[in-house]
C-alpha cells in the first residue's frame, strides 16, 4: 500500500468526463504503479445496467487517468445481504475499502447509497479514512451529496415529487469541523425555462430546506465540473474547476472560484457565519509545490460546449461551401462523443450530441447530393451563352421570345433581374442555408 497524503476530493459533476482526467491524474500521481483503487458501485446498484456504467469507469481510469481499478459491488443488487460481520463478502468489502490507497463513488441515487452504506456499514469505514487523513477519497455527484451532515434525496424530490426533505447524511466532513450540506450541480440550467439549479431544486425549494438545518450550519455547493479538495495533511482546501464552491447559509451566498486555495479553518470561518461578504483567498503553493493556479479551471471544454462550438465550424463551412471542413467537423465532433462515452453520468447530453452529429451528416448527404461548388462552375457554360442570346432578343425588340427564355431560366431555379445596363441572376436553391451567387451578366 502506498496512500501517500489524505485528500477527499468532491465533485459537482463531470467526475469520468475528459473535464476531470487532469484532476484525476493529480490525485493518484503519488499513489505509486501498485496503488489499490476501488469503486464503489452502491449509488447505481439498483439501475439494471449498473454492469455497464462500472466497466464504463473502469476504462475512464485505465485509459484517460492510467490508473487500474476494481468495483466493490453492490451485494443487495445480486442477493440480499445482512451487513453482518458474519457476512464474509461484506466484510472483505469493508476491509478492502478501509485500506485502499484511492476511493471513489459517484452518480446516482444519494438515498439509495446512504441504505445501503448503512447497512454494509462503509459510511464508518468512509468516516474512518477522512477522520485519519489516510489515502484518496473521491465523492462526486450522488456520492458528493452524502458527505455533509444532511443529504438531498434528488431522485425521490426532482422525479418522484416527494415533498423536499434532509435525509440523514454520512458526516464525513463532521470530523473537520465542517457542518455542511453539499450540494452538487449547484450551477445546473439543464431546466431551460425552469430552474434546476442547486441539484434541480430550485431557488424556492432550497430555500425552505434551509430553513430545517441548524443555525450554525451552512449549504456547501460545488458547481458542475468544478471540485473542492481538500488535503487532510496541510489543511488546505483548493476549488478545481469551471465554476465555484459556494457557502450559502439563510440565503446569503459566497462564491470561491476555482483557482482560490483557502485554509480548513477560513472555510469552517464561512460555515459558521464568522467570516460575511465576498471573499477572494489568496492562491498558496499546494502541498506538491505547484501553484494551485495551474490547471485550476479545467481546460477541457464541455460536451455541450464542444457540440456547440462544432456546430458554429459546421455552419460556417457550408454557407462557405467548404465541404473538407463540413466532413472534418463531424468527423472531430464524433471522436469528442467517444471521449465523453464513459461518463457515468449518462444524461450528461451524450443523445443530444449524436442527435446533432447525425443532422450534420444528413445535411452534408444533402449537400454532396446537388453539389457544393459554385453555380458559375456548373452552369455558367450554358447561362452565360443563353442570357447572350436573351440580351439580343431584347435588342432586337422580340420581347415575347425574351420573356420565354426568362421563364424557361425561372422553372430551372434561375431567377433574372433586368436593369437598363444587364441582367442579373441567382441561382434559388430549396435548401438550408447555402446561399446562392448574384452577379451581374453582361
Amino acid at each position: 500500500m502506498n496512500s501517500g497524503r489524505g485528500v477527499l476530493a468532491l465533485m459537482g459533476s463531470g467526475e469520468t468526463s475528459p473535464t476531470m482526467v487532469t484532476l484525476h491524474r493529480e490525485l493518484v500521481a503519488h499513489l505509486g504503479s501498485d496503488a489499490d483503487g476501488v469503486i464503489l458501485e452502491a449509488p447505481y446498484g439498483f439501475q439494471v445496467n449498473r454492469a455497464d456504467i462500472s466497466i464504463r469507469a473502469q476504462e475512464y481510469f485505465r485509459r484517460s487517468v492510467g490508473f487500474t481499478t476494481v468495483v466493490a459491488p453492490d451485494t443487495l443488487a445480486d442477493r440480499p445481504s445482512s451487513g453482518t460481520s458474519g457476512d464474509g463478502d461484506a466484510d472483505r468489502m469493508r476491509d478492502r475499502v478501509r485500506r485502499a490507497d484511492w476511493v471513489f463513488s459517484g452518480p446516482g441515487s444519494p438515498s439509495y447509497a446512504l441504505g445501503r452504506w448503512r447497512t454494509l456499514r462503509l459510511g464508518e469505514i468512509l468516516r474512518e479514512r477522512v477522520g485519519r487523513g489516510y489515502g484518496v477519497t473521491v465523492m462526486a455527484s450522488a456520492a458528493a451529496c452524502t458527505v455533509g451532515f444532511a443529504a438531498l434525496p434528488v431522485y425521490e424530490v426532482y422525479k418522484a415529487g416527494h415533498p423536499p426533505a434532509w435525509l440523514t447524511g454520512l458526516d464525513l466532513l463532521g470530523a473537520l469541523g465542517l457542518p455542511v450540506a453539499v450540494i452538487p450541480h449547484y450551477d445546473n440550467t439543464e431546466g431551460g425555462t425552469h430552474d434546476t439549479r442547486f441539484c434541480y431544486l430550485g431557488e424556492s425549494r432550497l430555500a425552505a430546506l434551509e430553513h430545517e438545518l441548524p443555525v450554525e450550519s451552512a449549504v456547501l455547493g460545488i458547481d458542475e465540473h468544478t471540485a473542492v479538495i481538500v488535503d487532510l495533511d496541510t489543511s488546505l482546501v483548493r476549488v478545481w474547476g469551471r465554476g465555484a464552491m459556494t457557502i450559502r447559509r439563510r440565503g446569503v451566498s459566497v462564491p470561491v472560484p476555482g483557482g482560490s486555495t483557502l485554509s480548513l479553518e477560513q472555510l469552517r470561518g464561512l460555515v459558521g457565519g464568522r467570516e460575511s461578504g465576498a471573499v477572494s483567498p489568496r492562491c498558496r503553493p499546494a502541498a506538491d509545490g505547484h501553484s494551485t493556479t495551474t490547471a485550476a479551471t479545467g481546460g477541457a471544454a464541455t460536451l455541450q460546449e464542444a457540440v456547440a462550438a462544432a456546430e458554429l465550424r459546421f455552419d460556417t463551412a457550408q454557407q462557405a461551401r467548404d465541404a473538407a471542413t463540413m466532413a472534418e467537423v463531424a468527423v472531430e465532433l464524433e471522436s469528442v462523443i467517444a471521449e465523453w462515452s464513459a461518463d457515468m453520468e449518462e444524461d450528461q447530453g451524450g443523445e443530444w450530441a449524436r442527435t446533432v452529429l447525425h443532422g450534420m451528416i444528413r445535411r452534408l448527404a444533402r449537400a454532396a447530393g446537388r453539389g457544393l461548388s459554385e453555380p458559375e462552375h456548373t452552369l455558367g457554360r450554358i447561362l452565360v451563352p443563353l442570357l447572350a442570346f436573351r440580351t439580343k432578343l431584347r435588342a432586337d425588340g422580340a420581347y415575347d421570345l425574351a420573356d420565354e427564355v426568362r421563364e424557361a431560366m425561372a422553372a430551372g431555379g434561375v431567377r433574372l433581374r433586368d436593369t437598363a445596363e444587364s441582367s442579373e441572376w441567382r441561382w434559388e436553391e430549396e435548401t438550408d442555408g447555402l446561399e446562392a451567387d448574384s452577379r451581374p451578366q453582361t
